[in-house]
């Protein structure tokens, strides 16, 4: 399927996108909050910046928009139009990911992923929030 708007429009709509404050990361400090846990937020002192960091836990937590780091999941298809630019950058993503994942485990931090479609439907948002307790306190 063809692009609806022209390159600028869809420049523009792009770039209006932000890295920080999404939903599903207000979703899940929400979560956290109310059962009691305190965090910090993008942590620049941290490989990645991770969108929730427990130092009381040693563990950091990344909130992934499941386009924007590749999940194999319905909403992390790519595009049809410019399929090689999508997918090196998508690529490109990962292997950041893996980096900083890397470095932060050579630290000693724990490292949670939570990916965007697990925080959609109600019912699977809430089993994996409850989850998201265990792998902390664990």
């Amino acid at each position: 399927m063809a692009d609806i708007y022209n390159k600028s429009k869809r420049s523009h709509i792009m770039a209006k996108i932000s890295g920080k404050e999404t939903k599903p990361e207000i979703l899940v400090r929400k979560f956290l909050y109310r059962k009691g846990f305190r965090y910090r937020k993008n942590d620049k002192r941290l490989p990645g910046k991770p969108d929730v960091v427990l130092p009381r836990y040693q563990t950091a937590i990344f909130v992934h928009g499941c386009f924007w780091h590749g999940h194999r999941c319905k909403a992390g298809k790519l595009p049809e139009t410019r399929k090689e630019f999508w997918t090196k950058k998508i690529e490109d993503t990962k292997i950041r990911d893996k980096k900083n994942q890397k470095e932060l485990k050579h630290l000693g931090w724990k490292i949670i992923i939570v990916w965007q479609c697990e925080l959609k439907n109600k019912a699977i948002r809430e089993t994996k929030l409850l989850e998201l307790i265990n792998e902390i306190s664990n």
